[in-house]
């Protein structure tokens, strides 16, 4: 019995300690589990916090990259409020006719503006009243009471616009019409891309929005466009100085032997810088030129005195063949004129004053381009064989290092193509800017004349009585380059007298209200557009609208002799946003005198079939001519 009780008592007691050891084990693997569990958690929770640290620190990197030296102040402090960088802004558009734009981000270094942004239509380029021809929403419906938007008038991308998701777009200038987006839609770079050349490198935009004080409107402006306009531009009077002490110093190659014809010129320049004051001139409005006694004098000698021979070589399309219709039609024109011209060309070269190189920019573009052949490099390269060619075949080039040669070029790229292995050549160049290669005192302004007529260059001549010109100022165009946007963004709708435009139709209509337009404004806006060039500055003075020239560091045409400043009136770029104040600052004495040798400078910027004394022919010839003779110095 007492075996069978301790048999019981041990097996309870066994039990008891199974029990509690059971209990015991399933407490420690919970404890386990527990912390295994924190353990974890801990885990991702770290994880987690080291995601967002780094996600922080990159986005504040990214943002202070962004804003690192990229904030800049276009006017003194006391005019600005609020600096802000804006980025990856989406194009929009809209039923209305006001359509987004993003201003270009090109700079001055690096490559040249013009050798991978041309557009394959040139000649539409700076057409007053272009338009795409396929536009749904060009409207002819256009009248001189109510002007409507028109389809492709833009405007600069505000901070009210949607932010999301733009990345990287080509920001050049030459993109801008492939970055309007379609009616009633929200367009990202992405869905224009087929707009845009497959050969354009893509680069991010970045914008600067500026809000001023005086009337609160903000502006959205590319960096690049800051970086142009912190650095002073050359101003008309440091333009005359370079002028003058070119002249001086005389850019000038001199010639291995000294010919019969360089002591002509000598003679010339003596007679030039000796000329009696004239008091009566009644062919010439004295206050228009810098010395129109010295004027007077030279023109007089180049009628009596100049010979220029044409060299023969060249093949067409390239050479000898002028285009006398479109944007360049001024190379077309001189070159029609001059190979036509009995009283100025010889045969012999021996006793030439000058050489004419008879080749037009506009088809050498053209031409190569149709071959495949596009770059800056193979287009110097096909000017080149011709120099050589020349060069080889007649000993007088070898004798002066082309100083006694001149070339007569419009397009965009002949300022660049002509400025190496030509670049001691006299080149009247259309594209005349002061801080990309063009030599104030060798180099000449060939003006830009849009021709529309060849028949009849002189058709619609004149304008309004200024009585009866109740625009303050017109500007309608392209949203070409960089400055015109801008303009736009200011003056588009912002004042009854300030009628800004972008593109008219392209219709008899639009054009005739363009004209209309003209005829009826005091100032005409003269914006530059992908370079400094435009046709503006000669359709104001055609149609005898004072020229208000925005475009920094262009030379105006025959700067050696014309004073621009009596009739015109030269703003900066960067003062766009006070254009307004300034006109409305001009006395109306002042304004009446402009508008008076608007119409008495006329005359020398008018093409004829048949020549005129003082006309344009003549005015490109005498600027030529100057310079040559200014290059002139005695032996010694």
């Amino acid at each position: 019995m007492m075996l069978v009780k301790k048999a019981l008592l041990h097996s309870r007691s066994h039990s008891e300690v199974s029990s509690k050891s059971y209990n015991m084990d399933i407490s420690v693997l919970a404890q386990r589990r527990r912390r295994l569990c924190h353990l974890t958690i801990w885990k991702l929770l770290l994880i987690v916090g080291i995601v967002v640290i780094a996600g922080l620190v990159v986005s504040q990197c990214f943002a202070f990259a962004l804003l690192y030296g990229r904030t800049f102040s276009l006017y003194p402090s006391n005019k600005v409020s609020i600096v802000m960088v804006v980025r990856n802004a989406t194009v929009l558009s809209s039923s209305q006719s006001n359509k987004s734009f993003v201003p270009d981000d090109t700079s001055d270094s690096g490559k040249e503006t013009g050798y991978e942004k041309e557009t394959k239509e040139p000649d539409k380029r700076n057409d007053p009243a272009s338009v795409d021809k396929d536009d749904p929403k060009a409207s002819t419906k256009l009248t001189l009471s109510n002007v409507q938007n028109q389809a492709g008038i833009l405007s600069i991308v505000s901070q009210r616009i949607s932010t999301n998701g733009m990345g990287s777009s080509d920001a050049d200038s030459r993109t801008l019409d492939s970055l309007i987006a379609d009616k009633n839609s929200v367009c990202n770079v992405k869905q224009t891309e087929g707009c845009q050349p497959k050969d354009r490198k893509m680069k991010p935009l970045q914008f600067v929005s500026i809000t001023f004080n005086n009337n609160s409107t903000m502006t959205s402006i590319s960096r690049s466009v800051l970086k142009r306009w912190e650095k002073q531009p050359i101003s008309i009077s440091q333009m005359n100085s370079i002028l003058l002490n070119g002249h001086v110093s005389s850019h000038y190659v001199r010639p291995r032997w000294f010919s019969v014809r360089d002591r002509e010129l000598l003679s010339a320049k003596s007679q030039i810088e000796t000329a009696p004051v004239i008091r009566n001139t009644p062919r010439l409005y004295a206050s228009l030129f810098r010395n129109v006694s010295t004027f007077k004098r030279s023109y007089d000698l180049m009628e009596h005195t100049l010979r220029i021979y044409i060299y023969r070589e060249g093949e067409k399309p390239i050479f000898h063949q002028p285009r006398m219709r479109g944007i360049y039609a001024s190379e077309g024109w001189f070159m029609k004129l001059i190979e036509g011209n009995k009283k100025f060309v010889v045969r012999d070269p021996r006793i030439a004053h000058l050489f004419y190189l008879p080749f037009s920019s506009q088809m050498l573009r053209t031409e190569l381009s149709g071959k495949n052949i596009h770059g800056q490099k193979d287009l110097e390269k096909h000017l080149k064989n011709y120099i050589d060619l020349i060069a080889g075949k007649y000993r007088f080039w070898n004798r002066t290092g082309g100083v006694d040669r001149f070339l007569v070029a419009c397009h965009d790229w002949a300022s660049h193509v002509t400025r190496q292995h030509m670049s001691n050549c006299i080149r009247s160049l259309c594209n005349a800017n002061v801080v990309k290669g063009f030599k104030i005192g060798k180099d000449t302004t060939l003006p830009v004349t849009y021709m529309h007529s060849v028949e009849d260059p002189v058709k619609d001549l004149g304008g309004r009585h200024p009585s009866q010109r109740y625009i303050l100022a017109f500007f309608a165009g392209g949203m070409h380059g960089y400055v015109r946007p801008i303009l736009l963004q200011y003056w588009e709708n912002k004042e009854p007298d300030m009628k800004v435009f972008g593109p008219m139709p392209r219709d008899i209509e639009g054009k005739k209200i363009y004209r209309e337009y003209m005829k009826s404004s005091k100032y005409c806006i003269c914006a530059r557009g992908y370079e400094v060039h435009t046709p503006r500055v000669v359709e104001s003075i055609f149609y005898e609208c004072v020229p208000v020239i925005i475009s920094d560091n262009y030379v105006p045409p025959f700067f050696e002799v014309l004073n621009w400043e009596a009739f015109s009136v030269i703003i900066q770029e960067k003062d766009i946003p006070n254009l307004r104040n300034i006109l409305l600052s001009i006395p109306q004495e002042k304004y009446l005198a402009m508008q008076l040798r608007v119409k008495k400078v006329q005359k020398h910027f008018l093409w004829h079939k048949k020549p005129v004394q003082y006309d344009l022919f003549h005015m490109v010839l005498h600027s030529v001519w100057y310079n040559r003779v200014f290059q002139i110095n005695p032996r010694g």
